[in-house]
Order: structure tokens, then C-alpha cells, then sequence
């Protein structure tokens, strides 16, 4: 291991240079848990339409405009709610916003960290880039390995998504939401 700081880093370039599967398959796998909530995320842009009756070209500003999934999330909370929704309607949208929130932590977990791996690429942790006031004492750089468990973890979050992306779609069409 390298030391930069006082984080413990391997060279990626050597772990990808000798061809180390598991390596490859933790950042493909990590890949694809972006892209599926990515993917998930813009679907936001049809519930928007629909609850804010606008067009999609105006939901697609809106979504764009706003910055985070928390903000696109809270936006569609709060048109679900508003008292001119269908309570039907009100409870499909909170249920699958939830549901897509419900895997945010994850997805942010691996998203603002930072990766050390050992120089055959066998053995890869995280290194979450988020300091912790603890009395007086700060904490940072909290290491979580990505053992087989957590392999199963973000398989089965990513399954999660892809049910929440088919499960926004379905309530998109059954309330005549723009598609």
C-alpha cells in the first residue's frame, strides 16, 4: 500500500494492469449501481409532468434545475401531497419515492468515497471522505471492506432499483402521466 495523507492507497493502474477480475467486477458492479439509480432518478421528470401538469419540456427544466436527488425527491413529495392529488395517486408516488430513497444511502456511500485495494486488487475497501465531530475528537476516513457480503448488498440494491424504475414507469401510465 501507498500512503497519501493519512489514507493507506494503492495504484489503481497496477491492480488493473495484472488483470485482477475481483478488482474489475467491484468497479463494474459499482458502475452499474450508478447507472441504475441515475436511470432511476430521471423518471423523476415524468412524475414531476404529471403532478405539476406541465409539460415535459418544462419538467425537464425543472428537474434540471435542481441539483441533488434529495431536492428532485422532495420536489415530487410535495406535489404528491399537494390536496389537489388523488389520494391513490398521492400514496403510488410517496411509496415509490420512498422505495428509491430507501437506497440512497448506499448509493451515496460509494459515490463520495474514495477506494484502497491491496496490490493484487484482492482486497478493496472504502474510505468514506466524511469527517465526524465525536466530543473532541474528529473522525474521518471510516474504512469498510467490500467483502462477499457487500457484493450481495449492492446486487440486491441494484435489483431494488430496477423494481423502482418498473414500478415508476407502471404509475406514470396509470395515471395519464406524461410518457
Amino acid at each position: 500500500m501507498r500512503f497519501i495523507g493519512p489514507f493507506k492507497v494503492s495504484a489503481s493502474t497496477l491492480a488493473m494492469k495484472e488483470g485482477n477480475q475481483r478488482f474489475r467486477d467491484v468497479l463494474t458492479l459499482l458502475g452499474q449501481l450508478n447507472y441504475t439509480w441515475t436511470n432511476t432518478e430521471s423518471l423523476l421528470i415524468h412524475l414531476i409532468a404529471g403532478l405539476a401538469r406541465v409539460d415535459m419540456e418544462t419538467a425537464t427544466v425543472i428537474f434540471l434545475t435542481l441539483n441533488t436527488s434529495r431536492a428532485r425527491v422532495d420536489l415530487v413529495e410535495r406535489l404528491a401531497k399537494l390536496e389537489r392529488t388523488d389520494p391513490q395517486t398521492r400514496q403510488d408516488v410517496l411509496s415509490v419515492t420512498r422505495s428509491m430513497m430507501s437506497e440512497a444511502r448506499l448509493r451515496n456511500k460509494y459515490n463520495h468515497c474514495i477506494y484502497s485495494f491491496d496490490d493484487t486488487g484482492e482486497n478493496v475497501s472504502t474510505l468514506l471522505m466524511r469527517i465526524s465531530d465525536s466530543g473532541d475528537r474528529l473522525k474521518y476516513g471510516k474504512v469498510d471492506a467490500i467483502d462477499d457480503a457487500e457484493i450481495a448488498n449492492i446486487t440486491s440494491s441494484i435489483n431494488r432499483l430496477i423494481a423502482t424504475n418498473r414500478d415508476i414507469w407502471a404509475l406514470a401510465k396509470k395515471h395519464g402521466f406524461p410518457v
